[in-house]
């Protein structure tokens, strides 16, 4: 898949976006937000294994954010199952050099849309932890309703935390 956005583009993984994805989310910064299937450190074999997982997955619901072809983060969502099938729930990370530059905002509201066009999913929902408003501010910028504050929902290194869950329907 390939999908031009503004700035950005959204595109299937490549083996050779390893090293960059490796460098990028061997942070920190980024790891203290996202689930723990995220390893931190985060090697070069953890990105090699995550983007073999990506490329094997029918349909691919796992994109690389590019800017100028070079990934800047990653994007996707897990579609549920059963009655729920219709519902899926959407991650993303940003490298933090590319923070606080709008990308993040613009790579969800265009997967949203493309999802919404291209899949049978009526819901996306999104879950974040409550002690992270820019992610939030993120998911209200393209298109995300909150719906509710999931007391005591999560744990992260060992802290139970509050998360919101937010949601965008699609209208058609």
């Amino acid at each position: 898949m390939e999908l031009a956005l503004e700035r950005l583009t959204l595109r299937s993984w490549r083996p050779d976006d390893a090293p960059v994805i490796a460098s990028l989310l061997n942070n920190y910064n980024i790891w203290q937000y996202t689930s723990d299937r995220i390893p931190h450190p985060y090697a070069l074999a953890d990105a090699e294994a995550f983007i073999a997982r990506t490329m094997a997955t029918e349909p691919e619901c796992n994109f690389a954010i590019t800017l100028d072809d070079q990934p800047i983060g990653s994007i996707g969502y897990t579609q549920k199952a059963d009655i729920s099938r219709i519902v899926a729930e959407l991650g993303y990370w940003l490298g933090e050099p590319y923070w606080g530059k709008g990308y993040a905002t613009e790579a969800a509201r265009g997967l949203c849309e493309w999802i919404f066009a291209n899949r049978e999913i009526w819901r996306l929902e999104a879950i974040v932890f409550t002690h992270h408003p820019v992610s939030r501010r993120v998911l209200e910028k393209a298109g995300f309703t909150l719906t509710h504050t999931a007391r005591k929902s999560a744990i992260k290194e060992g802290v139970i935390r509050d998360e919101w869950l937010f949601e965008r329907v699609r209208e058609s």
